[in-house]
């Protein structure tokens, strides 16, 4: 999985992988009448960015082929993420993305 540093070849990752993330919450993963939550946490070195719905299911990534108009959110975290995955709860799931944060002089 490549690695990328926030500011690295695309603007803002971090904006693009949480509109992915919940996009794929609301349209797949909230059961009508439940909400969804977005998280930031920032260490030194990583920020983590978490979206935790209650649906029942297991986000994969899609391989879409070049017609389709969907399918390449999970596949965009992947790659401008350093890490990413899912966390099953007893209700829900968080799927989350960490990013490495760049070194300050």
């Amino acid at each position: 999985m490549p690695v990328h540093t926030v500011g690295e070849s695309v603007e803002h990752p971090i904006e693009l992988c949480a509109s992915e993330l919940a996009t794929n919450a609301l349209l797949h993963g909230v059961p009508p009448g439940r909400e969804f939550a977005v998280r930031l946490d920032l260490t030194d070195d990583l920020v983590r960015l978490e979206v935790r719905d209650s649906g029942d299911g297991r986000p994969e990534v899609q391989h879409a082929d070049e017609s389709s108009c969907s399918g390449r959110g999970l596949f965009l975290v992947g790659e401008l993420a350093a890490d990413f995955g899912i966390d099953q709860h007893v209700v829900g799931k968080t799927v989350w993305a960490s990013f490495k944060r760049p070194a300050t002089p």
